[in-house]
């Protein structure tokens, strides 16, 4: 059973990187990868200079709510070539969310390697406002104007994720990974991890940067009052 398994990986595996490369040739992606990263840094620089004033009031809510915590909160992230990097947030749990996150894993509500649950604990007051209109998510800016993560792109794993991952599903780290992507904009927690990891091979293989604009616009529209984002 276990070798079947395992040729049935290999063999998604190879359909994808022959279906991929078939898609995209080499000086398309080549152009691709340019304009893709001159947007990136045009776009994280406008929305860090556009959006600071939401920096500071978020920032003035989260530290009137708990003096004594920070207001910003990295992770560990697992990006591109499955190479780790801290990835930014506002602060929209407590400060101990992450020891507490052992309790509550009988409690996931999404089947795979990944852990939500709508009514979390950890989340404070304005956390989960900041969390249901994805303010919280805003810092990831700084991620892309560094360079290890892009506007659109899979959803960046975190490393008890990825130990559980299959070569398969590995296979969405072999790009940037972004703030939004097709997974968000089509269903986002209501949707299982299998679906996800589809949907982000889909982007990768189809990926362009009329592509990037297009799931940008539906993100716009989903910021306002997302039912789905927890």
């Amino acid at each position: 059973m276990a070798l079947r398994y395992e040729r049935e990986t290999a063999s998604q595996v190879a359909e994808f990187e022959q279906t991929r490369l078939e898609a995209q040739g080499g000086g398309n992606m080549a152009f691709y990868g340019a304009a893709k990263r001159t947007m990136d840094v045009a776009g994280s620089l406008c929305g860090l200079i556009v959006l600071s004033p939401v920096f500071t009031v978020v920032a003035l809510l989260i530290k009137l709510d708990d003096p004594k915590s920070p207001v910003m909160f990295s992770q560990t992230r697992i990006g591109k070539n499955a190479k780790p990097f801290r990835m930014y947030k506002f602060r929209s749990m407590v400060p101990d969310a992450e020891k507490k996150l052992e309790q509550l894993l009988s409690q996931n509500e999404i089947k795979g390697a990944m852990f939500k649950m709508k009514d979390d604990p950890r989340i404070t007051k304005i956390g989960r406002f900041i969390r249901k209109t994805s303010i919280d998510e805003l810092p990831q800016l700084f991620n892309v104007l560094k360079g290890e993560m892009s506007l659109v792109g899979p959803r960046p794993p975190l490393p008890r994720e990825v130990a559980e991952y299959t070569e398969y599903d590995k296979l969405r780290l072999t790009v940037h990974s972004g703030c939004t992507g097709l997974w968000q904009v089509n269903g986002r927690n209501e949707l299982s991890f299998e679906q996800m990891v589809e949907l982000d091979l889909q982007y990768i293989r189809q990926r362009s940067i009329w592509g990037d604009l297009k799931i940008i616009f539906r993100t716009f529209k989903l910021l306002l009052g997302a039912k789905d984002a927890f």
